[in-house]
């Protein structure tokens, strides 16, 4: 019977320098990079999502970014059937592929063995769910299905409408179990103090703001994505949209994108602390994690 191949997973809340030290890590072990990222995938998303930039890859190889249109929806099975090619070309080329990401449904849907229903779009229950706000949307979630209610974003109306699609189809949202992957994964998750990571996510928005983040958003609606498209892809982008048709102040935009990014890196964390694989490591631990790493890649 044959080896199953090697892969790392970094994986962390948003902001916790995820990219930078895959990037470090990579350049060690001869790696490439597999963004698993759910909005870095979309052109255009650039600022608002963090993705690296060249200069930031420091010539290493990243797969999955920019790869589909915002105007377009990509999901889960999309991710995982596409992660796979790009995985099998890293091994090929005898590289390390090293998934890089905080999108916890698309990082477990890649390494579970479990298939992803292709529960098709219910037109006519989406027209009623709709009507309904987040909070109501939340709530027939909740009712339905506890555990997905416990990481979903509250206050993305898309993911809430589509949770309850499937949970109205099969009974509830897949959970992937880690039982007979494919791959022998080793996961290394970055370990922030509260204080610390508020502090690096207020600090990364404000350069996000010095950066252009607004010329991006209105650039992106004047190529024809919709407001009510651009507060689907995430709670950024909906927050800048809402300034920008007058509905909210400046002070309320950077405060709302500060508290509400927090809340949703607290959801991050309680997704990613359920998998008991998960080796914690602080981001100054490089030498422990790189050891980590050699020690997993030398194991027969």
């Amino acid at each position: 019977m044959s080896k199953k191949p090697k892969i790392i997973v970094i994986l962390g809340p948003t902001a916790s320098g995820k990219s930078d030290l895959a990037v470090t890590l990579a350049k060690k072990i001869d790696g490439e990079i597999i963004s698993a990222d759910s909005r870095q995938v979309y052109k255009g998303l650039d600022i608002g999502t963090g993705k690296i930039t060249n200069k930031e890859m420091q010539g290493i190889a990243h797969h999955l970014l920019d790869i589909v249109s915002p105007k377009k929806k990509f999901s889960a099975s999309d991710f995982k059937k596409l992660a796979e090619q790009k995985i099998q070309k890293i091994l090929d080329n005898k590289k390390t592929p090293i998934i890089c990401g905080g999108t916890g449904f698309y990082i477990d849907a890649l390494l579970g063995d479990k298939p992803i229903p292709e529960v098709p779009p219910d037109e006519k229950l989406r027209k009623q769910l709709e009507k309904k706000t987040n909070e109501e949307l939340f709530a027939i979630l909740k009712k339905l299905d506890p555990e997905r209610a416990k990481n979903i974003d509250a206050k993305n109306s898309r993911r809430l409408i589509r949770a309850i699609e499937i949970c109205k189809k099969i009974g509830q949202v897949p959970k992937f179990p880690i039982i007979n992957s494919k791959y022998q994964t080793l996961k290394i998750g970055i370990r922030t103090e509260d204080k610390e990571l508020k502090t690096r996510i207020n600090k990364r928005i404000n350069k996000w703001f010095k950066q252009g983040f607004l010329k991006e958003v209105e650039s992106l609606h004047k190529k024809g994505l919709s407001w009510k498209r651009m507060a689907e892809i995430g709670l950024e982008y909906k927050i800048v949209s809402l300034f920008l048709q007058n509905k909210i102040s400046k002070e309320e935009m950077v405060n709302l994108m500060q508290s509400q990014t927090w809340q949703y890196a607290k959801r991050q964390m309680t997704w990613f602390k359920r998998d008991k694989q998960i080796n914690w490591f602080k981001l100054k631990e490089f030498s422990k994690i790189h050891r980590k790493v050699e020690n997993f890649l030398k194991l027969d």
